[in-house]
């Protein structure tokens, strides 16, 4: 009897190339569905719909410039990314929780195949960001009293953060193999969002993160905002890839094509990092276009019905709208000031940069009024306040020292026209008050009001006599006398004279 030995081939594993990355791809269309329709990405992206629109129909008060709207596409897309997280690191440990990782093996995916495949599931997550940032960018540009330009840099941030968010997530998953360390993240990060939101945009550090706001009562002009937003999206854009790269090489990918990506990505984001944090430091030319743009700005005049209007260029169109501020305010004057050309000029301080709230020094010269780079909202009443008392005194500084009677002809210039005269009124004081004394706003130096001169202003709003529009014109030198009383201005007009007599000091 003899015996014949056999020796069995060892299976041996067939490289495809093609079929694997059509695998790949299979895989991440698969995963990409599934991550899309999880409970916590549904609600993420309805909450971030519904955010869009509650806010967009009255953002800025229908006066939005570009270059602030570019900015506020950042932080809602966070949310999205947090959920993005949480189902690529659920994703990636499904098999591991439902006992099937073993049946994997028959497959001709590699392990870091298929991470690659999870990691590409979260791209049509960041594209979904993208079309909304648009759809939001896009209404706001849309809107007739928008100005300014947007950053593409700018938008490009919400849909690399929910990009580079999803590829944690995956890398998550592969180091950790739990579920629980995914949900663990996500509450860490909303309590570092949360507790951050007071780092300095001056400081490098502070641009590690996703999103750096820079918020401020006024917007500067495109081209002297100074943000590193370019180097800042390469450096998402990288931090998104590593993670992405890392993930593959923790799943055995050991090939020269995760370590070319990992090598090139993570290339990116340490120079995108690096770069932008030196960004944050203005160039000396950036440093004196806005020294020139705050102290000899160059403006475009252009006049309209015999008063001129002077702007930056991206407010150009927003002159007409000036205008018909100063009509109404110069309709309801009398005497010279009925006909009074007028200079308005924009003036801004940008020398600290965005964000920053500096205020502008009252003028001096007759007949120059001052306004800002925002409107819309309060920004009317302070504008036509800055306006009537200009008409009244002759200058800012003036009117800003103002404390007689003719306080109440101007409050009468400035809000009789208006559509909610009383609502102008609360919204035009810094207490937000229809009573007693208190602080008025405008574009510079803030005027002010007794508790005299408030209770005579409220009288004329709430319910004028007959004829006071007539009165005021026919009495126009009377009631702008300096030193007239609030008292003499109150029997004038027909009203109950106040309580209180005039004191500088209230």
């Amino acid at each position: 009897m003899s015996a014949v030995l056999t020796e069995e081939a060892a299976p041996v594993r067939a490289q495809l190339p093609d079929r694997g990355a059509r695998a790949v791809l299979a895989l991440a269309r698969f995963e990409a569905r599934k991550l899309l329709l999880t409970v916590p990405v549904v609600i993420a992206f309805v909450a971030y719909v519904a955010w869009i629109v509650w806010r967009t129909r009255s953002s800025w008060d229908g006066y939005p410039a570009l270059q602030d709207v570019d900015r506020a596409t950042q932080s809602m897309p966070m949310l999205v990314g947090l959920a993005v997280l949480l189902g690529a690191a659920r994703a990636v440990v499904r098999s591991e929780r439902h006992g099937t990782e073993h049946h994997f093996g028959v497959l001709v995916l590699r392990p870091w195949q298929r991470t690659a495949g999870h990691a590409l599931s979260v791209a049509p997550a960041a594209l979904l960001t993208a079309v909304c940032v648009a759809g939001q960018f896009g209404w706001e540009a849309l809107k007739p009293g928008a100005v300014g330009h947007g950053s593409p840099a700018e938008l490009a941030v919400g849909p690399l953060t929910v990009l580079g968010f999803g590829t944690l997530g995956v890398l998550l998953g592969r180091m950790t193999r739990s579920a629980f360390a995914a949900p663990l993240l996500v509450v860490v990060l909303l309590f570092v969002f949360v507790m951050g939101t007071g780092a300095s945009e001056e400081s490098g550090l502070s641009w590690l993160a996703p999103v750096v706001s820079v918020t401020g009562p006024d917007t500067l002009p495109s081209d002297l905002m100074g943000r590193p937003a370019a180097w800042h999206a390469l450096y998402l854009a990288g931090a998104a890839l590593c993670l992405a790269f890392l993930a593959m090489a923790f799943s055995g990918g050991r090939g020269a094509f995760v370590r070319t990506g990992l090598a090139l990505s993570l290339a990116a984001a340490v120079t995108g990092g690096v770069l932008q944090a030196r960004g944050v430091e203005p160039s000396p030319e950036l440093t004196a276009a806005r020294e020139r743009a705050s102290t000899h700005p160059d403006l475009r005049c252009t006049e309209h019905g015999g008063s001129t209007y002077c702007a930056f260029p991206e407010w150009g169109p927003r002159t007409g709208t000036w205008a018909g501020i100063v009509d109404r305010v110069q309709a309801v004057a009398g005497g010279a000031a009925h006909d009074q050309a007028l200079v308005v000029r924009q003036r801004i301080d940008a020398r600290y940069g965005p964000g920053t709230d500096t205020a502008i020094p009252a003028s001096t010269e007759r007949h120059r009024v001052t306004v800002g780079t925002a409107w819309g909202g309060n920004r009317i009443p302070e504008f036509s306040s800055a306006v009537a008392a200009v008409l009244v005194v002759g200058t800012e500084e003036a009117g800003s020292e103002l404390c007689d009677g003719r306080m109440v002809t101007v409050m009468w210039l400035s809000l009789s026209w208006q559509d909610d005269p009383m609502g102008a009124l609360r919204r035009v004081r810094l207490d937000d008050s229809v009573s007693g004394s208190a602080i008025v706003l405008s574009p510079t130096n803030p005027l002010s009001m007794t508790e005299g001169q408030t209770d005579v202003v409220r009288r004329l709003l709430e319910n004028p006599p007959a004829g006071t529009g007539a009165r005021i014109k026919k009495h126009w030198a009377e009631l702008t006398a300096p030193g007239v009383t609030t008292a003499h201005v109150a029997e004038v007009l027909g009203v109950a004279k106040p309580e209180k007599a005039d004191s500088c000091e209230d």
